[in-house]
């Protein structure tokens, strides 16, 4: 028997979050971070939101984990990211000290754990590295990211079209 509380479980729980992004018109990323088998910090992206470049999903995670744990250090702790975090994130994430990240996407143009580069194992210079596992729900992260876009896409192609048929003489 399959048990319960497995990556794809808590990868689905991470997919949550990015539906919540995805409902507030943000790049729909989310992150939950676990310990002991228990979800105890849930992220989503909300740069739009809040007018902050920094409020990457993965950066709203730490700072809830950080607080529910009492302690900056998340040691014992994994986390469960939707897409491969960006050097911001992962540099935020190596300092937090987690056990291990599990993303569900590469991003092969801007990640920062194995895509573009890889700041949780291979600088030396760095006091901590982190186990790294990805693929897990990377079709379902995919559609989700894919479809956003194709939307944001859409939607301005559609508001040029307005802007193209109205005369700015008749104002």
């Amino acid at each position: 028997m399959e048990e319960l509380f497995n990556d794809s479980y808590f990868m689905h729980q991470a997919l949550r979050e990015a539906k919540k992004a995805y409902d507030a018109n943000e790049v729909p990323i989310g992150a939950v971070i676990v310990k002991d088998e228990k979800v105890i910090a849930r992220g989503w992206n909300q740069v739009e939101t809040l007018k902050d470049a920094t409020a990457h999903a993965e950066m709203l995670a730490l700072t809830a984990a950080q607080s529910h744990i009492g302690d900056w250090r998340l040691e014992e702790c994994t986390i469960y990211v939707t897409k491969e975090p960006c050097p911001m994130c992962a540099g935020a994430i190596v300092h937090c000290r987690p056990k291990k990240v599990i993303f569900a996407l590469p991003d092969p143009k801007a990640g920062a754990c194995g895509g573009w580069i890889n700041l949780l194992q291979s600088n030396p210079p760095l006091n901590h590295a982190c186990e790294i596992t990805f693929g897990i729900c990377e079709e379902e992260s995919k559609e989700l990211l894919v479809g956003f876009f194709r939307e944001a896409r859409q939607k301005r192609k559609s508001e040029i079209k307005i802007i193209k048929g109205s005369s700015l003489l008749d104002t």
